[in-house]
């Protein structure tokens, strides 16, 4: 059946799929979304026995996913015990709490933070995905290292070991494939989902059990201005399938949506090469000048917040300056090193060569530099309160040119612990699961909220619990 071309989701009600629906065309779960989050879910119900299909928008399964650091933050995995680190969920709870405030849902914090160490090793045991953790540094918020990653320290590096491992366990992944609509009986059980193909053709496919794995809202304008005027004018540097529709769903079937105004920034988004400057170079002793060549805030709050100071300077431009042991730490880092490739940092044999670069008076930065010295030499300085620096930076320096941007929202469909999405009336709809972007955070109402990692937690975290879930319901 050929279908008119459609701009937004929908919600369709029946007690079954329209016309007759083979019997191929149905499917225990389906995964609306092929990024991390769907993807874990999908090797999960793998290994539990119950077959699932995954509808992916894009030709290839990226998402918000490969466009990230591919930094997982985990508590007591195989390796991070081998690596002699002292970790737990309890420790890790407590830290997303305090970076959100006490103000992220706490039945989420506390089964994400007991379900992403098994998940983690689950892949690694079951599907061969290698992990390491990163070593030398802590990212803000974190009281130990926890931070996973694989070999290529990439996004797409993730992205590309989940895909291996679906292809692997052959599991089916329809790409090019755009769900459009959500079927739905009088008893608000999903029957099944309505997907629009390149063509135009509107497939169906009948399910038992739906899991909700797209992305956020971050790549639609409209609800960006409405839910958070703040980064109306930031660039986006999420995924263009972050359109929202898990929420305009939710509107429609009076679901429960929670914490959209949490989302994700990023003070050092590189401009004009659109590269993600790893914040571990702020963490170990660079800070951020903006064009008048003063610091305006303390980098290591977080990277998140750093987005709005950053966009509050003047021209919504600053530049992350460092040293020769901060850009040895860098170059270990695949993104930067493409970044540098790119042309990216500037190489500056002294202070003035460094305020030539900036375009700022030199006695301002000389001023600036000077203040690093140690806490006492901090005395005067607005931010000296929060940052002691162990040593001052010296040249010769680097400088690269940031912007703040927005990465993708935190907000979406609220849900309980076992990622059921909720109803107006606060109890869980019969088979309708949401996870990672779609679902709510564990970041709170605000950008401060941002743990390092939350959103691949929230992701693969999420999509491991609903995986369970929806095996339960399938059977």
């Amino acid at each position: 059946m050929t279908a008119p071309p459609m701009t937004a989701p929908r919600i369709c009600q029946a007690e079954h799929m329209p016309g007759t629906v083979a019997q191929d065309a149905h499917v225990p779960v389906v995964i609306v979304g092929g990024g991390a989050c769907g993807l874990t879910a999908a090797l999960m119900l793998h290994d539990a026995g119950v077959d699932c299909a995954v509808l992916e928008r894009d030709a290839t399964p990226t998402g918000s996913s490969a466009l990230s650091s591919g930094f997982i933050p985990a508590p007591g995995t195989q390796v991070q015990r081998a690596a002699g680190v002292d970790d737990s969920p309890d420790r890790f709870a407590a830290d997303i709490t305090a970076k959100a405030k006490g103000r992220a849902a706490p039945h989420l914090v506390q089964a994400y933070a007991q379900a992403i160490g098994p998940a983690l090793d689950a892949l690694q045991q079951r599907h061969g995905l290698q992990w390491q953790v990163l070593d030398g540094f802590l990212y803000p918020g974190h009281s130990v290292r926890r931070m996973h990653a694989t070999p290529e320290k990439t996004g797409a590096g993730l992205m590309g070991r989940l895909a291996n491992a679906m292809a692997a366990a052959d599991i089916p992944m329809v790409t090019d494939a755009t769900v459009r609509e959500l079927w739905i009986n009088a008893g608000h059980r999903v029957i099944g989902v309505g997907y629009e193909r390149p063509d135009g053709t509107l497939e169906h496919l009948a399910c038992d059990a739906l899991i909700l794995a797209c992305n956020g809202f971050g790549g639609n304008a409209a609800m960006v201005r409405e839910l958070l005027p703040e980064m109306r004018n930031a660039l986006f540097a999420g995924h263009t399938g972050n359109d929202g529709s898990a929420i305009a769903w939710g509107r429609a079937l009076g679901a429960r949506l929670a914490d959209l105004g949490g989302y994700q920034g990023h003070g050092s988004w590189a401009v004009p090469q659109g590269a993600l400057i790893s914040w571990a170079l702020m963490m170990e002793g660079g800070i951020q000048v903006n064009a008048l060549g003063e610091r305006f805030h303390d980098e290591t709050q977080g990277y998140s917040e750093a987005s709005v100071h950053v966009l509050a300077q003047p021209g919504g431009v600053v530049w992350n300056v460092f040293d020769a042991p901060i850009l040895a730490l860098a170059r270990t880092f695949p993104d930067f090193a493409d970044a540098e490739a790119a042309g990216a940092v500037k190489h500056c044999d002294s202070v003035q060569a460094l305020a030539a670069v900036i375009g700022c008076d030199e006695s301002n930065l000389i001023a600036t530099t000077a203040s690093l010295t140690s806490a006492s030499d901090q005395k005067d300085h607005k931010f000296a309160e929060n940052r002691v620096f162990q040593r001052p930076l010296q040249a010769p320096f680097y400088a690269v040119k940031v912007t703040g941007a927005l990465f993708h929202t935190q907000g979406g469909l609220d849900i309980d612990a076992q990622c059921r999405v909720l109803g107006g009336d606060g109890e869980p709809f019969p088979n309708l699961l949401a996870a990672g972007g779609a679902a709510r955070g564990v970041s709170g109402n605000a950008v401060w909220g941002y743990l390092s990692g939350n959103g691949l937690l929230s992701a693969v975290a999420g999509g491991y619990i609903a995986a369970h879930t929806a095996a339960q319901l399938a059977r």
